[in-house]
């Protein structure tokens, strides 16, 4: 009776949980793997086979699109990492209740949402950079979000202002749990802080790299309200993230059909290089 009174609890809280997966995530999924071997316009729809997803490999927009996703990504969760790994050895030290303020300080921008960050970074890389171009005479700051370059470093820069916090709070855990013993020892046999850094506590890190660098590419890659907010794709096209390319598709072209093999093929470029990184990742936390 015990026994079968254990399993009746198990299957109690485990239902909810695999109901809610599997109309969330599994039942949207194979609806929009449906979706998109048809040319739905969201109310009419008729099966078209393979030709979506055909006519992605000749769709420019798209392609440049997914390259800037990739290349944003890339660049960004590299910065991010490491000046979230800096903030945290600079807050760990011992600061007393200094460190508790920065540790507030920095982790405040997460807290904002995308499109209001977008929008109060707007108004500083438009208004307070055209007056200080105009009091300095520099052009380097003149329209930032109406050139391409600048424009992707304007958004590189939103996302590392928003994301280093969190990930700094991911390495300050694991920084915590690295034992004083270690650092005492490798102290005792003259390493000094670079060394005792790269060595020992940078070693130990390998489980927060795993995590950090998985969170910071999911995000990266699946960036729209900022974008919106930021850029809303200007100039021409030339800034337009994945995820703003595949929701104009649906809902301003009314090609649902055609945004959803997007979304499909878009999906699958992420699963295998966030699935690469963590094997990776992982394999490295098993050689340490």
């Amino acid at each position: 009776m015990k026994g079968k009174k254990k399993n009746l609890y198990y299957w109690a809280f485990i239902i909810p949980s695999l109901l809610a997966i599997f109309f969330v995530i599994v039942l949207p999924l194979i609806l929009g793997i449906g979706t998109s071997l048809t040319n739905s316009d969201g109310y009419n729809a008729v099966f078209v086979g393979l030709s979506n997803y055909k006519n992605l490999l000749s769709d420019k927009q798209f392609l440049y699109s997914l390259r800037f996703t990739i290349l944003f990504a890339v660049v960004a969760v590299v910065l991010i990492n490491v000046i979230g790994l800096g903030l945290a050895l600079l807050v760990t030290q011992k600061m007393g209740k200094v460190s508790v303020f920065f540790r507030t300080i920095f982790f405040m921008p997460n807290l904002i949402g995308g499109i209001i960050l977008g929008f109060i970074w707007q108004f500083i890389f438009v208004r307070a950079f055209a007056g200080i171009a105009n009091a300095t005479g520099l052009s380097f700051f003149n329209a930032w979000l109406a050139d391409t370059t600048t424009g992707f470093w304007g958004l590189v820069i939103v996302f590392l202002w928003q994301m280093s916090g969190y990930i700094m709070i991911i390495y300050i855990s694991f920084l915590a749990n690295i034992p004083s013993e270690l650092i005492e020892a490798g102290q005792i046999d003259g390493a000094n802080k670079w060394q005792a850094f790269w060595k020992i506590k940078f070693s130990m890190l390998a489980p927060a790299f795993t995590v950090s660098l998985f969170l910071t590419l999911a995000n990266a890659f699946k960036i729209y309200d900022m974008n919106l907010a930021l850029t809303n794709g200007a100039p021409y096209g030339s800034t337009e993230m994945i995820a703003m390319n595949i929701y104009n598709t649906a809902f301003f072209q009314y090609r649902q059909g055609y945004a959803q093999s997007k979304a499909i093929v878009f999906f699958l470029i992420v699963a295998v290089i966030s699935l690469t990184q963590v094997f990776l990742t992982r394999r490295k936390e098993v050689d340490l």
